[in-house]
């Protein structure tokens, strides 16, 4: 028996992957939501998404992602950067494998030149391109903000040809601001701040009720203090839970109450900022 068997669940609400199928629409994560899909379906060209660490930037592209992707009639992709030692080549190399060109040559002009030739044969077959680039943060080489300026130079009767969602930490936005004629393109700007203590009891209900969850499995008192050192971000929420799922399974607690969460803090070494 595992903590699902022992709460009857389904799944693990609070596992650390990004699931659309867990997407809880926050009031501040449905309206970054609307005003990206506005830029996607719109082909504004770029759209920033900024953030702190844990506040759920890439749950939200994924969503994002599965959205467009389910409304068909676009050619859409995720890159998910993490490391900062890349080439421009590499990462023009994934956009182009995005929107399925293979057998690349090595120069990045050839990549960017064949990319080009592709959005405009998309362009042609009533369809849109939207690339997501998360962890955007790491993007450090001057010449890709040059090279995605350029891809975003690239129209057909006033349509763009691509549109780019960056999603970063709010650094992004420092780098981005290095490139001026860049910077001007940005169409869309949405930042993520953390959760208020009502949102994140919403928040832990609602994956709870997706897992499965038919009756109530963490205490108020819990929920306080999960609200109380999480500091409001979905990421910290979704590990003191799922530990505190962990210790209540073996505790054999059916609820979990305010000395479980209390265990699972100490074991995981979190303070209150």
């Amino acid at each position: 028996m595992d903590y699902q068997e022992f709460y009857n669940l389904m799944s693990e609400p609070f596992a650390n992957h990004p699931d659309p199928k867990f997407y809880f629409n926050s009031p501040q994560h449905a309206v970054a939501r609307e005003y990206l899909l506005h830029a996607a379906r719109g082909t504004r060209g770029l759209a920033v998404l900024s953030g702190d660490i844990g506040t759920g930037k890439t749950t939200l592209s994924r969503k994002i992602l599965s959205e467009l992707y389910s409304l068909g009639k676009y050619q859409v992709g995720l890159i998910v950067l993490t490391h900062s030692d890349f080439s421009p080549g590499w990462l023009f190399v994934r956009i182009a494998n995005l929107i399925g060109l293979r057998d690349l040559n090595t120069s990045t002009t050839e990549v960017i030149s064949r990319i080009s030739q592709r959005l405009n044969e998309i362009y042609h077959r009533g369809e849109k391109t939207v690339v997501i680039i998360d962890e955007a943060n790491k993007i450090k080489d001057m010449e890709i903000l040059e090279e995605i300026r350029g891809l975003l130079n690239l129209e057909i009767a006033d349509t763009r040809l691509i549109s780019f969602i960056l999603s970063g930490l709010p650094e992004l936005e420092h780098f981005l601001a290095s490139n001026r004629a860049l910077n001007q393109r940005i169409a869309i700007k949405v930042k993520l701040k953390p959760m208020g203590s009502d949102t994140i009891r919403a928040y832990v209900n609602h994956r709870l009720t997706i897992a499965g969850a038919a009756q109530e499995i963490f205490s108020t008192q819990a929920l306080d203090l999960v609200c109380r050192f999480s500091e409001g971000r979905p990421r910290i929420v979704n590990i003191i839970c799922d530990n505190a799922l962990l210790e209540g399974y073996i505790q054999k607690k059916r609820m979990i109450d305010e000395s479980i969460i209390e265990q699972v803090i100490t074991n995981l070494g979190l303070k209150f900022g």
